[in-house]
């Protein structure tokens, strides 16, 4: 019984604080079934979550892990704009983002899966039933925070009318940052597939500008979102602001650049070309390539 209850403890913990940071954000906005929007958006996250869960745990698979972010994150967003008491045209803007966004990166990531057969990410994790649905958990999370800021927006009882300076600002950052993300995934997958490259390191294009450009253009594009969402947010509805923080401190704290870094050092470490490519190219903000 203890070993459940340690093993249990981290996902009440963030269960409990993201639906604090949920309650918080949204007082005062008007409420559906005793619950504001957002709210609701959290409990359908984590319920799709806990589902795909089941199934990936059942056939120890997370082939469909990502995928089943990707439907999520779009069925929370229509789900909001299609029960909001006022959607105006900042709420179709900023779920066109959200959609534009969720269908291109995850049908690129179930295709990547696809093509390679797994992600070995999971290998250590899918056996143990408490750690796979702490991920599980951990996506329904994202989902959440990620979308927060557009969620309050979208659902907020606002009087702001049309778009204004703030929406242009927004889309603009948004539409670079998808641009750079997308380009980045693209030069990847098409420096992997040319057998010449076999275990090299990608060091060309927006690769030279940066050893993480996608992420850069990730980083963008929730900014952007972040901008548009702006005006109409106010008192603790500007919890919103969380969205890029979340996004910024996951991308360059946690499970992007850190892992893929020492990942990099442990395959490329001792080779002189990598250490130079190290030491010339920034390891997210782009900078023009310079010569040794």
């Amino acid at each position: 019984m203890n070993s459940v209850m340690r093993s249990l403890f981290p996902i009440l913990a963030l269960l409990i604080l993201v639906g604090g940071i949920a309650m918080l954000a949204t007082s005062g906005m008007p409420t559906t079934y005793g619950l504001a929007l957002p709210v609701w958006a959290l409990v359908l996250a984590m319920i799709a979550q806990w589902l795909g869960f089941l199934h990936a745990y059942a056939f120890q698979t997370e082939r469909y892990y990502d995928l089943i972010g990707a439907l999520t994150n779009i069925a929370v967003v229509v789900f909001v704009v299609a029960l909001a008491e006022r959607a105006d045209a900042r709420s179709y803007l900023l779920a066109a983002c959200i959609l534009f966004w969720a269908l291109r990166l995850g049908s690129f990531l179930f295709l990547r899966i696809l093509k390679d057969g797994g992600d070995g990410r999971f290998d250590d994790i899918k056996p143990h039933f408490f750690r796979f649905l702490l991920t599980w958990t951990l996506q329904g999370v994202w989902i959440f925070l990620i979308q927060l800021c557009a969620l309050l927006a979208i659902g907020a009882d606002s009087t702001e009318n049309g778009l204004g300076l703030f929406a242009l600002l927004g889309s603009c950052c948004w539409l670079a940052g998808m641009l750079i993300e997308s380009l980045a995934d693209w030069q990847k997958r098409q420096f992997r597939a040319n057998p010449a490259n076999d275990g090299h390191f990608i060091n060309v294009g927006l690769w030279a500008w940066s050893r993480h450009p996608n992420y850069f253009g990730e980083i963008l594009v929730w900014i952007g979102v972040a901008v548009i969402a702006l005006p109409v947010l106010n008192g603790w509805m500007l919890l919103g602001l969380l969205s890029p923080c979340f996004v910024i401190f996951l991308l360059t704290k946690v499970s992007g650049i850190p892992l893929l870094e020492e990942r990099a050092d442990k395959r490329w470490g001792a080779e002189p070309e990598y250490i130079k490519y190290k030491n010339m190219t920034p390891v997210l903000l782009p900078k023009a390539p310079r010569k040794a």
